[in-house]
């Protein structure tokens, strides 16, 4: 792996899949869960794209569903890199639920996910950094990067009210 770096355009990726009854509850809409999966899994194809290796997903930071997907519905999600790290990933998720029958097309859930690669011996190991090309891509690196200072003063909050309450 050279450090050359990735292009965001060069991890990008397009998934879609038609929505059947096996995917759905009794209201004949799409369970939250299997977005997740598939939200989950088009990240991961991100990730292991720009690391040419394993990665595992470490955190789901946001997952917002806007509106339900229907047993019929053309699932699209577009995944792509948003901020790279040392051995840590952002991978931006967005969700469109089509209609065949009238092209109608709606966003229904968004989501940021978190990544660390893996060297064979299951520890994180260092990423190619991320070539930024387009506004769009240096919009999304600053605001992943708010995202990233947030967890880790959340994680910092966290870690010392556990040990606050150790010591109680």
């Amino acid at each position: 792996m050279g450090e050359e770096g990735r292009r965001v355009s060069e991890t990008r990726v397009e998934v879609a899949e038609m929505m059947l009854p096996q995917h759905a509850n009794l209201a004949g809409n799409v369970h939250g869960g299997m977005i997740m999966k598939m939200i989950d899994d088009a990240a991961g194809v991100v990730a292991f794209r720009h690391c040419r290796g394993n990665a595992v997903t470490a955190s789901i930071d946001r997952l917002d569903f806007h509106a339900p997907v229907y047993v019929g519905n053309l699932v699209v999600l577009k995944a792509s890199m948003n901020y790279v790290g040392r051995t840590s990933m952002e991978v931006g998720v967005r969700v469109e639920a089509e209609d065949p029958k009238t092209g109608v097309v709606r966003h229904t859930a968004s989501a940021y996910l978190t990544f660390v690669a893996l060297d064979e011996h299951g520890k994180p190991r260092p990423v190619p950094p991320l070539v930024l090309e387009t506004d769009e891509d240096r919009r999304r690196w600053e605001a992943a990067l708010h995202r990233r200072e947030e967890r880790m003063r959340t994680r910092s909050i966290l870690k010392a009210e556990g040990l606050s309450r150790q010591r109680s």
